[in-house]
């Protein structure tokens, strides 16, 4: 099959414009040979070779940075209604090529044909997003206390802006980012996972048609395919005024380091360690729906999947029998074969941390249910059973984020305990509630209930929409992403005081006369 694999990768990259010739540097439209070292993009579904390419390296930054900088410095001049024009192209070309790079996801990510689709239709719907904010990039008028004054605010292009994308969201993270930015004003160079640069090599194509269609300046996009010290030397880079990073919480730490030693802004959405609550009067069929998508789904590993049930002790009984039931009929396998809900892990080292992470589980005495490997998927993939662990809420292990489909079962006795467990992790992503009482709802939104970024009543954890500010707090890293106000991470804030006076008053009253 593996070979087929490759043909059938190669036909989809050809449908959507991407050179024969791969190469992990794109300053703009010129398309560059890396200088560190060899790669394999491999597929996750049956480990086939997709394509060999030397990786960039930091020596290969300064021209993609130097052409960020002078496009950057055309673009801040285009009205904003303008800058949309180019992202609706974009979202067109998108539309255009929806299939095509939907099946790259599922290639390259291992996502079921579902999720790679709804992946593609996210990036869509930024786009539309950032169409019309590029007509609502309002400032504020602000009543002075100066006679004949003027006092205001007005936003304005930020500058070139980093984006770093992590492997499980391969495209439409990337599109949260450089659809905003590119309506702000701002140009954007991209590091996106080195397991996943495919699907970034489809975008920069993508993208780069619209770029040329619409007139706008050729280095608006640039892409950089590379390891961690990729990712430094972009966090190192003083010509970036913000990097927007996506992935590990250790990660984010030595990115924040980095740019913070220079001044620069930073917006991080880092790890998730998310729980839904299940109160007595939860409907426990929509609750069951709601819980195995987000568990399962992308198996086990999106920043926003669910890894901690806590259950009221009366419920807790049926809803594990239930899930148990659930589980063992999931449908694993190959995620292009129609009906299948659970494709594959990304690779062997997330399978191996997956069965460490068990192993310790079950040494201390916990409870496990599933986990093994599923044995009738690809040869050359990692497929596996996702999990139940039955836990007591306090154990190390809950508290760290296993990229994998663990879920552990708590048991809770009255909500303030289902709230205090909610919050008793480092991480501070996304939380849900399943409960038909209104107080339960009100109070788990409420400054004293979860202290997530994302809080959720009767849906999951996974599956947020574009039109939220998307991110979390503590150990995630407090940044938002696409939605609402967001679009003010991309752009610098100027207070600007118009005097049109012929005197010369100053703030809170003060006197300073000269002769």
């Amino acid at each position: 099959m593996t070979t087929g694999t490759r043909a059938r990768v190669d036909k989809l990259l050809t449908d959507l414009g991407v050179s024969a010739t791969r190469t992990a540097v794109a300053a703009g439209s010129r398309w560059l040979a890396g200088t560190g070292g060899s790669w394999q993009a491999r597929s996750p579904i049956d480990g086939a070779a997709l394509a060999e390419f030397p990786l960039a390296s930091a020596r290969d930054l300064p021209p993609v940075i130097a052409v960020a900088t002078e496009s950057f410095a055309q673009w801040r001049e285009v009205p904003a209604p303008q800058r949309g024009a180019l992202v609706r192209a974009i979202g067109e070309e998108l539309r255009a090529h929806k299939d095509a790079l939907a099946a790259l996801v599922s290639y390259e990510a291992g996502k079921i044909v579902e999720e790679g689709r709804g992946e593609v239709q996210e990036m869509i719907d930024v786009c539309e997003f950032a169409v019309g904010l590029s007509r609502q990039l309002y400032g504020l008028t602000i009543a002075s206390e100066r006679r004949e004054h003027r006092l205001s605010e007005q936003w304005h292009p930020l500058g070139p802006v980093g984006v770093i994308t992590a492997f499980n969201f391969p495209v439409a993270v990337w599109a949260w980012n450089a659809m905003i930015a590119l309506v702000c004003g701002d140009s954007v160079v991209w590091k996106p996972s080195e397991k996943t640069p495919l699907c970034a090599m489809a975008c920069q194509a993508i993208t780069q048609r619209a770029i040329e269609a619409t007139g706008a300046p050729r280095g608006l996009s640039s892409l950089v395919i590379g390891g961690a010290d990729i990712g430094q030397a972009l966090a190192s880079a003083r010509e970036l005024p913000l990097l927007s990073a996506t992935g590990s919480v250790r990660m984010g730490r030595a990115v924040a380091t980095t740019v913070a030693a220079r001044l620069g802004k930073t917006l991080l959405e880092l790890g998730g360690n998310n729980a839904a609550i299940v109160s007595p009067s939860a409907d426990l069929d929509l609750a069951l729906r709601a819980i195995v998508f987000a568990a399962v789904g992308t198996c086990g590993q999106r920043c926003t999947s669910l890894r901690r049930l806590i259950v009221h002790q009366s419920l807790a009984d049926t809803v594990l029998a239930r899930l148990r039931g659930i589980y063992s009929r999931l449908s694993i396998g190959n995620p292009l074969d129609p009906g299948v809900l659970v494709g594959p892990l990304i690779d062997e080292h997330a399978f191996e941390t997956m069965q460490r992470v068990l192993g310790e589980l079950r040494a201390r005495g916990a409870r496990v249910h599933g986990g093994e490997r599923f044995t009738r998927g690809p040869a050359g993939g990692f497929y596996v059973h996702p999990a139940i662990v039955e836990a007591a809420g306090d154990e190390s292990l809950i508290k760290e984020e296993t990229f994998a489909p663990i879920l552990y079962l708590i048991r809770y006795e009255d909500l303030t305990q289902a709230i205090a467990l909610n919050n008793a992790v480092p991480q501070g992503l996304a939380s849900a509630i399943f409960t038909n009482d209104v107080r339960e709802a009100e109070r788990f939104c409420s400054a004293s209930g979860s202290d997530c970024g994302i809080v959720n009543v009767n849906i999951g954890t996974s599956g947020a929409e574009i039109g939220g500010a998307f991110g979390g707090e503590k150990d995630t890293g407090g940044g938002r992403e696409s939605g609402s106000d967001a679009w003010k991470a991309y752009m610098r804030r100027a207070t600007n005081t118009v005097n049109y006076s012929r005197e010369l008053p100053l703030a809170q009253g003060i006197r300073f006369d000269v002769d």
